[in-house]
C-alpha cells in the first residue's frame, strides 16, 4: 500500500485501471438521468440539463475526506476535495438530464469523476424540495482506497487546503466556490465555513 507521498494519479490509473471500469454507470434505456452535486458539480456541472433542483441526501455527508494529485493538489502537494461520507446529511443540487443526453452525460462524468478509483458511484434516495423523493446518481467516497483521508480536524484540513494547487486550479478557490453555492442554498454556517475562515485568517 503507497504512502500519502505516494498517493500519484498515474500509479493509481494502472492499478485502479479494473476497478474503475468495474464502475461504470448502467443507465435505464429511455429514462432521464438524475445527478446529485454536493461539490464542484453544483457550480461546474459541464453538461446539458433540463432541471437543477435544491435536494438532500441521508445517510452520507460532505466532507474533505479525498486526498487530490489531479484537480487541486500533486504528487508533492496533495490537496483535499470533497466525498460523500458515511453519517449524517447532506444538502446538495439535483440536476435532471435528457434521455437522449443521458450516455453521453455518464460518460463525461465517468472520465470526471474515475480519474481514479477513490469514488463509488452508487444510485441514491434524494428528497427533494416539495417533499418528493427522488433516485439520483451520486460519487460516494471509498473508504478501502488509498486516497480517502478519513476524518480530519479541521486546522489539519485548513493546512493541507492552502497551499495546494492542481491542473484545475488551487485548493482554496474549490473551497471558497463550494461555501459560496452553499450560501446560495441559504447554508451560512457549517464546517466549510469554519476551514475557510481558519484558511483566510492563516490558521
Amino acid at each position: 500500500m503507497p504512502t500519502e507521498t505516494e498517493t500519484d494519479d498515474a500509479y493509481y490509473s494502472v492499478i485502479d485501471q479494473e476497478l474503475i471500469e468495474s464502475r461504470r454507470v448502467k443507465l435505464t434505456p429511455g429514462a432521464e438521468l438524475r445527478v446529485f452535486g454536493y461539490g464542484s458539480l453544483m457550480w461546474r456541472p459541464d453538461f446539458p440539463y433540463i432541471d437543477i433542483v435544491p435536494a438532500t441526501l441521508h445517510g452520507y455527508h460532505r466532507a474533505f475526506c479525498i486526498r487530490s494529485t489531479h484537480y487541486r493538489g500533486t504528487r508533492e502537494n496533495p490537496g483535499l476535495v470533497l466525498g460523500l461520507d458515511r453519517g449524517g446529511m447532506c444538502h446538495g443540487r439535483m440536476f435532471r438530464v435528457k434521455p437522449e443526453h443521458a450516455a453521453e452525460v455518464a460518460e463525461a462524468l465517468h472520465q470526471r469523476e474515475m480519474v481514479t478509483g477513490v469514488y463509488e458511484p452508487r444510485w441514491l434516495k434524494v428528497r427533494l424540495e416539495d417533499g418528493g423523493i427522488a433516485t439520483a446518481l451520486a460519487y460516494v467516497a471509498d473508504r478501502k482506497h488509498p486516497q480517502y483521508a478519513g476524518k480530519l480536524e479541521i486546522p489539519e484540513i485548513a493546512r493541507r487546503i492552502r497551499l495546494a494547487i492542481g491542473r484545475t486550479g488551487s485548493n482554496v478557490e474549490y473551497l471558497r466556490n463550494t461555501v459560496l453555492h452553499l450560501e446560495e442554498m441559504g447554508i451560512h454556517e457549517g464546517v466549510l465555513h469554519r476551514v475557510l475562515r481558519q484558511v483566510e485568517q492563516g490558521q
